[in-house]
């Protein structure tokens, strides 16, 4: 069975409108081409570009950028890292697909193709989030609809935009997991909520260790900082999946059940056990895809 994409698809999303305009396939001006204004990734990696450009000076940009007529040039919708590579690459022009674009779907489509990439960190896809809401009138059960997660899953995102600055700070910057801010969230207003954060940070703490703390903070209640009771298998595989950032399923059977958990590669495997307070070397990891 073909895997379910997310939402309704960035490919949905591009084709939109097609049948009223035809898309263009030109060569465009590098230096004709702007970022998008709504992208919501704010953060590349250096590295990561680099490899890219490397890339592109041996074989060229491969796949078009996707860009919409702004001004006197163009907005890029789809493609901005491929953009930047080809600038660090001397390139000077791209292969590009022009098309006509709203301001909400220029968002909509970043947004998505961000989270088909898993490329935004857990601040940066709350405040897209947000955006959509503020700017365009969407509700979070459109958003659901639109970037194929579950209303909880939007609105537990959100609700990381509730922390203090600095703690947002430290997810932006890697240095804790969104699953490690949620967990924080049960102490807005408490002093120990900074001093949590920085032994998450100095001592590595899991997000599960954390969630420890946090309850012996609230007196050994079983509130915790971002769950709500599930009331199905599915909620508690969402709940997984937004705590560890991967695709989980919850299966049950007669006598006992699993989880399965799916990565993407040997790093994203290290992450994940790193997640669940599990230390492993790069070399004590098979990563066939499924954990």
């Amino acid at each position: 069975m073909a895997k379910k994409g997310l939402g309704k698809g960035l490919g949905a999303l591009i084709s939109n409108g097609a049948a009223a305009e035809q898309p263009r396939h030109e060569m465009l001006p590098i230096d004709s081409i702007k970022p998008n204004s709504a992208q919501p990734r704010r953060r590349f990696k250096e590295e990561s570009l680099e490899e890219l450009a490397e890339s592109v000076r041996e074989h060229g940009v491969v796949q078009p950028i996707i860009v919409r007529p702004s001004g006197t040039g163009y907005e890029i919708l789809v493609g901005e890292r491929r953009w930047r590579a080809a600038q660090m690459a001397g390139l000077k022009s791209i292969p590009a697909v022009i098309r006509e674009a709203e301001a909400a779907e220029c968002l909509e489509i970043a947004l998505v193709e961000n989270l088909h990439r898993d490329d935004l960190n857990g601040i940066e896809e709350a405040t897209a989030y947000r955006q959509l809401m503020e700017d365009f009138g969407l509700s979070q059960e459109d958003i659901s609809r639109k970037v194929g997660k579950s209303r909880s899953a939007v609105a537990n995102s959100l609700r990381l935009l509730q922390l203090p600055v600095e703690v947002q700070a430290t997810v932006v910057a890697e240095e804790i997991t969104p699953g490690h801010a949620r967990a924080l969230l049960a102490l807005q207003g408490d002093p120990y909520q900074a001093l949590l954060l920085q032994r998450i940070i100095d001592e590595d703490l899991s997000v599960r260790q954390t969630e420890e703390l946090v309850r012996r903070r609230l007196g050994g209640t079983a509130e915790t900082a971002s769950r709500e009771k599930p009331e199905s298998l599915g909620e508690y595989a969402e709940l997984l999946s937004a705590s560890l950032r991967a695709k989980v399923k919850v299966v049950r059977g007669k006598r006992k059940g699993k989880i399965i958990i799916e990565f993407k590669g040997e790093n994203d495997l290290l992450r994940l056990l790193e997640e669940m307070g599990i230390k492993a070397e790069p070399e004590a990891v098979d990563a066939d895809g499924e954990a």
